[in-house]
């Protein structure tokens, strides 16, 4: 592993434990969006971006107060007849890919040649649509709400889809995965439905965790502890299922922050594998046409 691959992983957790420390988690937004604009995707394929890239991208966009989350390489913008505003910098996205190689010498018990495998971690740059000069103005308007389209709505779709039993009753918010039943207080109790639907899918996205759905098993890690850890995949996992109902985002427990914090800072690895299984857990949920992968700019797998 070369010294430019470690950086790379160091340089985006730097980002996110720089974003937490200031008391801005990077995968909430407070405030409703539209849906077609929540998520970030690519300007000239009009893909959507994944996992780790999600977080970087809608950090920028916040940050930047970006009209349109869309996002485009220096080439793209050539290719569309536009250029990079001088003196704009970009954003940088991450790709990763294992690659399998034939070994330099020896074969297997099988007399077929060994293979080696090979990590490939690359970064590309990428520049909003806001940084760009000379785009057509088709490509560049704000996208309006869909005809119809009600935030609550669509919550209320993804947890009847989920096919998880929800019970309303009591004080508590929480998934239990022996029964595998999701308590919720009445929706009456909360002051607007949005907050209902913020609970309602953090606790959705633990459900995907059982062994009929994602399967993702709950154990202890190096530097961070196992509920610690579940809390921030399911922090970043319901964050990407409010950003597809156009819901404003909700940390729903600042308690665990101090632990996520002393866990990033000791693994520089961690941050890419809740990402990847927060996006599983979204994938799983969301439905067939919301959840294409880009080939271009993938999602970082797990890796620990």
């Amino acid at each position: 592993m070369t010294h430019q691959f470690k950086d790379l992983y160091q340089s985006v957790t730097d980002q996110i434990v720089t974003a937490l420390e200031a008391g801005t988690p990077p995968w909430v937004c407070p405030w409703s969006r539209t849906p077609g604009n929540a998520m970030p995707a690519n300007l000239a394929t009009s893909r959507a971006y994944r996992g780790i890239n999600t977080i970087l991208l809608n950090m920028q966009a916040m940050s930047h107060g970006y009209a349109v989350n869309r996002w485009l390489t220096f080439q793209q913008a050539r290719a569309l007849g536009a250029c990079v505003r001088k003196g704009e910098t970009g954003t940088g996205i991450v790709f990763f890919k294992m690659l399998e190689r034939d070994a330099d010498s020896g074969r297997c018990a099988n007399d077929e040649p060994a293979r080696r495998v090979i990590p490939l971690l690359r970064s590309f740059t990428v520049f909003n649509a806001a940084q760009v000069e000379g785009l057509p103005e088709s490509l560049v308007a704000p996208e309006s709400t869909p005809e119809g389209w009600s935030p609550v709505a669509a919550a209320e779709e993804l947890l009847a889809r989920s096919g998880v039993t929800i019970r309303h009753g009591g004080d508590q918010a929480f998934y239990r995965p022996s029964d595998d039943v999701i308590q919720l207080p009445s929706p009456a109790v909360f002051p607007e439905a949005s907050r209902y639907y913020n609970v309602a899918l953090h606790e959705l996205t633990h459900s995907t965790g059982h062994p009929s759905r994602c399967n993702r098993v709950l154990m202890g890690r190096q530097h961070i502890e196992a509920y610690a850890f579940e809390e921030l995949v399911a922090e970043m996992g319901s964050a990407f299922l409010s950003s597809h109902c156009g819901l404003p985002g909700e940390l729903q427990h600042a308690s665990y922050i101090a632990h996520w914090l002393q866990a990033l800072k000791s693994d520089k690895r961690l941050i890419f594998t809740a990402a990847s299984m927060a996006q599983k857990a979204a994938d799983f949920l969301l439905p067939p046409q919301a959840t294409a992968p880009n080939p271009q700019v993938s999602a970082i797998p797990a890796l620990a």
